[in-house]
Formats: C-alpha cells, structure tokens, sequence
C-alpha cells in the first residue's frame, strides 16, 4: 500500500521517571503529540496511507466526519490544504456560540463545515455532498470517523514497527501498550502488527464512547479486513482485544471535575499535557488500574499520547481553570 509522508517521524518516547518511581512500574511515553502542528495527533499516520489512496484513485477532495471538535477532521483539512484538495466535513453537534478549537482551525485551514445536529445522520449527508461534488465535476474520496478502516489503520501497524525499532535502540521491551480508543483504528494498526510479529505485547485500551463490545466487534472487523487486504487467511477467532470501558464517565467529550483534577494535576506535578476527550481518560484509566493493581505484571508500559490538544473548549477550559 502507497504511503504519503506527512507526520514528523519517528516521534520520541519519553521515561516518567517520577511517576515511575511512585507507581512501581516502567511507565513511558510515546510522543504521537509530537507528530506535527496542524496534523498533530495519531490522525495523520492514518491519514498518511488514507489520501495516499485518494490521490492514487485521482480524487480531488477529500470528505470525512466527526464530532464538532473532531482532531480527525482538522488534521484531514490541513493535508488537504498542505496538497491542494479540496476538503468537505461534516462535523456533528449543537450549534456553538463561538467559533473555538479544531472548528475554527478547520475554517482556517479553508475546509468546508457541514454543521449537522445531533440527530442527523452523518453517512446520510456525507452521501448528499458526495452527490452534489460528482454534479459539478469533482471526484471525492470518503474516508470514515477517525480514518478507522483497514486503509487508515495501516498508519498504526507501521507505527508498531517503529515502536519495535525504539525498543531495539532503548534496549527494552514493552510488555505493556496502552491507548484511549475512541474509533478503533488505532487499537487495530497496533493489534495487527503485534500479532503479525508473533509478539506478546499486551495492548490496552481505554474507551473514551460507546462500550467493550461494540469496539471489540469494530476492531474485529478492521482487523479481519486488513487480513484480507493483504491477501492473508484471517484468523479463526481474535483473541486478546482488551477494551476498559469503565472510565468514559458522563459519556464522549464530557468531563467529571475528577477527571480534569487529574489531568491538572499531571500537567502541574509532571509536566506533560493532556486533552479532556482522549488521552485524559485512557492515561486517567491507565494510573487507576495500575493504582488498583490491575496491572501488577506489566514491568514496561507504554502509553502513545495520540494528541488532541487543539481541541479544548471555552468549557472545558474554564472547568480546569476552577481546579486550578
């Protein structure tokens, strides 16, 4: 499969040593934050082999979704801008008041917003602005929430590859990878590649929407579908897929004073940021069960901190700042 070279790579990893040490446990940090600005975050390794097909089909505008502070969707306007295609999103939610994080950045970034309330159907109108750019001449290129196919998940099984090399090179192994899985294509790249290599990495995930069985199902699939795309049998059944789905709290974008608490508390004690929707809850997950001691044979973990940082609002902002 064709790949675009986009993101800032390899991204460094990084030891915690202090929370290392108050934890008992290896504890690193992948720094996909790192990955660039515009693109920052895990999207654009997706987004690297996903408009990689785009442009190898001759398309010209690149459609995707997501939520109304979608990284996703800002990271899929920036490549646009970056190569020069056009770029259509249909992004889902109440109207907002002002125009703040990923939303202004992907007006900025010169994509076309399709502002669509919570009870419309995101693939309904994806189909109508696909219809009307084939009306007027263009050829689209459909790319799903978060990029979480077997195309764009392909980002995180060369991302695997790259982790296997670091450990090579810090002369370690990490038994231990842990993520927030809000779409499941991430988790998908680096269960493939793990199980491609024969290794015996465990890979948690943190559910930051919906519940563990409807990811396992998601990533079953994408899974089963890269197998197919690389012209291999698929495995009888697809065992190992650990999905937490305890710490999605009020639900998807929504924060608990003690969720935001913690993530103060890192940035203050520990020097590191992270986003309310994503990497608050996976890492805020991750301590709790190390805390409880769910995870007392794990000796080297790591956590991929998939970015999201443009992504903060006026609300979650003045949320923190009480804490503060």
């Amino acid at each position: 499969m064709k790949r675009l070279r986009l993101a800032n790579l390899p991204t460094p990893i990084q030891k915690l040593d202090r929370l290392s040490d108050e934890l008992g446990v290896n504890l690193y940090l992948k720094r996909d934050d790192f990955t660039g600005t515009e693109v920052s975050g895990n999207k654009v390794r997706k987004l690297e082999f996903s408009v990689a097909n785009a442009l190898n089909q001759g398309c010209d505008t690149l459609i995707t979704a997501g939520g109304i502070q979608s990284n996703h969707c800002r990271a899929t306007a920036a490549v646009a801008a970056k190569l020069g295609l056009g770029c259509d999103l249909i992004v889902r939610g109440e109207n907002p008041e002002s125009i703040e994080g990923n939303l202004f950045l992907d007006r900025a970034l010169g994509a076309r917003v399709h502002l669509i309330p919570p009870e419309q159907s995101r693939e309904e109108k994806m189909d109508e602005v696909v219809k009307n750019l084939k009306e007027q001449g263009h050829k689209p290129y459909l790319i799903p929430v978060g990029a979480s196919n077997a195309i764009g998940s392909l980002g995180y099984a060369a991302a695997m590859e790259e982790i296997t090399k670091q450990e090579q090179e810090l002369g370690i192994v990490f038994d231990t990878i842990v993520i927030a899985v809000g779409s499941g294509g991430t988790y998908s790249g680096l269960w493939y590649e793990n199980q491609k290599q024969g290794a015996k990495r465990k890979i948690y995930g943190f559910a930051v929407d919906h519940n563990r069985e409807i990811f396992v199902e998601t990533i079953s699939n994408i899974i089963n579908e890269m197998y197919r795309n690389e012209g291999l049998e698929e495995p009888a059944q697809l065992n190992g897929i650990l999905i937490n789905d305890q710490y999605i709290g009020t639900g998807y974008a929504k924060s608990r004073p003690e969720e935001m608490t913690f993530i103060m508390k890192v940035s203050r004690e520990y020097g590191f940021l992270l986003d309310p929707v994503y990497t608050g809850k996976g890492f805020y997950g991750m301590i709790s069960e190390i805390e409880k001691g769910n995870f007392k044979n794990a000796k080297n973990i790591l956590f991929i901190h998939t970015g999201g940082l443009q992504g903060w609002t006026l609300e979650q902002r003045e949320m923190a700042l009480k804490i503060l």
